[in-house]
């Protein structure tokens, strides 16, 4: 037993860098792996304390018992009608004992085996994974829709007209009736009660199950709506800034930055690209993997908006909000790196409100109703940037939206303004349903209901009449 138990340790402390390492923070594709190997190796320390602790005291006994009966003596020990017969002159204590450590030995053998394969199956499709990535993209390749600077004259014409209180959210009721509710908070507000509608389904659709987890978050934010100066405004044009490739050289910053509210998505950065996107940011809106990593990201006097899909979601904003350092193991739970720290007070955080998400998903675009998977998604999660536009409606008074479009049909144009990611990798998710989002959209931009700044999903700049 003793060379094998020896080595097992060896191995596993091993197996613990290689799984600990930047591979497993920087790649949940890895994640499953390691639960995995925690898993066996909680199982292995158990069975090997047991087996050991088993195998010493069996040694005890034996010692115990050949100590009383001599190598002739044969003892019957009866015990309700029951028989056992110990034959010293064979030694069976000890000849147990010795099965007992050979089969602890087979024991950790066989545990040393499925680590070690779970580990190299890993580790190969791992590599697999690296080795076929996403396409990458020539963004100076990129299809301009607007050759003659056609958006910059749309934009201008749209900041250049009387804005209309109310417009968006008077549109939207008429579009779709009673699958859109005026009336809904855009964020969570403190006075939550656990009958409503927020707590009909799980993250990211509502907050079924964590009714403490959100009380304790709400305590922590002391402000629930925008800022006085843009909430007494008396009409409020939002731009929904997306990351399409299609930025990438309109050169629509300065009109982007002429928006009463500018809300920017997950990690799209802004430092780098202001000719084309702006600097303005009033809100950022993303989950915790999607928030920038960079600190400059993040102007003093913008709001985080945060949209939870899941319980370490919870830990994390709570991080933030509180200037924590998040504890490893809750890292370990998400699928890349999230950011350590966010600039920001307590009063500059917000909780996007889910019934908007379910608003979006399940009576706007009629995805099916959430349902329990061991894994995955019915691609019934809106993207953020179809949630953030409905966001817009009820913020807002007129909503634009600039950076949007998923061409599937062209599978090498580049995917966002600021990385060579190709369109394809859009197939390859499974999460959301873009082609029924883009037909949404659309049908807000042929409605009037918002404006297409950029071209990318309904053109209404592109032809030589307009």
């Amino acid at each position: 037993m003793g060379r094998a138990q020896e080595s097992l340790p060896l191995v596993l402390d091993e197996l613990t860098q290689l799984v600990m390492g930047d591979v497993l923070v920087h790649c949940g594709f890895f994640l499953p792996f390691w639960l995995v190997w925690l898993f066996l190796r909680v199982v292995q320390n158990t069975v090997g304390k047991v087996h050991s602790k088993a195998y010493e005291e069996c040694k005890d006994l034996a010692t115990f018992l050949e100590s009383c009966f001599d190598d002739a003596a044969e003892i019957t020990v009866l015990s309700d009608n029951n028989s056992m017969k110990l034959k010293s002159n064979h030694s069976p204590p000890v000849q147990w004992c010795k099965v007992a450590a050979h089969e602890d030995e087979k024991a950790k053998l066989v545990f040393k085996r499925i680590l070690a394969l779970f580990v190299v199956g890993g580790c190969f499709l791992y590599i697999l994974k690296l080795h076929f990535g996403p396409e990458e993209c020539d963004r100076t390749k990129m299809p301009y829709v607007d050759l003659d600077r056609r958006a910059q004259q749309f934009a201008r014409a749209t900041l250049q007209e009387p804005c209309r209180p109310s417009y968006a959210k008077r549109e939207m009721e008429k579009l779709f009736a009673e699958k859109y509710s005026t009336d809904i908070s855009p964020f969570v507000r403190k006075n939550i009660n656990e009958d409503e509608a927020l707590f009909k389904y799980e993250p990211p659709f509502g907050f079924h199950k964590f009714f403490d987890k959100l009380k304790d978050l709400l305590e922590l934010l002391p402000e629930h709506d925008l800022p006085e100066d843009l909430k007494s405004k008396d009409c409020k044009r939002c731009v929904v800034v997306g990351s399409g490739g299609i930025l990438h050289g309109s050169e629509l910053g300065h009109l982007l930055n002429q928006f009463d509210i500018v809300i920017r998505l997950n990690d799209a950065p802004v430092q780098g690209y202001m000719d084309h996107v702006g600097n303005k940011t009033t809100i950022r809106m993303t989950y915790p993997e999607g928030a920038p990593l960079s600190e400059h990201e993040y102007p003093p006097a913008s709001l985080f908006v945060a949209v939870l899909f899941k319980r370490v979601d919870f830990n994390w904003l709570q991080a933030m909000v509180k200037n924590e350092t998040l504890p490893l193991w809750v890292r370990l739970f998400f699928w890349k790196e999230v950011a350590e720290k966010i600039p920001f007070t307590s009063k500059q955080f917000r909780i996007l409100n889910p019934v908007i998400i379910k608003e979006t998903a399940l009576d706007i675009l009629q995805f099916p109703e959430p349902r329990s998977k061991f894994w995955g998604w019915d691609k019934n999660v809106p993207t953020i940037g179809v949630t953030a536009v409905v966001l817009a409606t009820h913020l807002c008074d007129e909503v634009s939206l600039a950076g949007f479009g998923y061409h599937l049909d062209q599978p090498s144009t580049p995917l966002h303004y600021y990385n060579n990611l190709c369109m394809a990798a859009m197939k390859e998710q499974t999460m959301h349903n873009v082609t029924s989002e883009t037909k949404f959209l659309q049908k807000l931009i042929k409605e009037k209901v918002v404006k297409d700044l950029t071209g990318g999903i309904h053109c209404e700049f592109c032809s030589k009449d307009s």
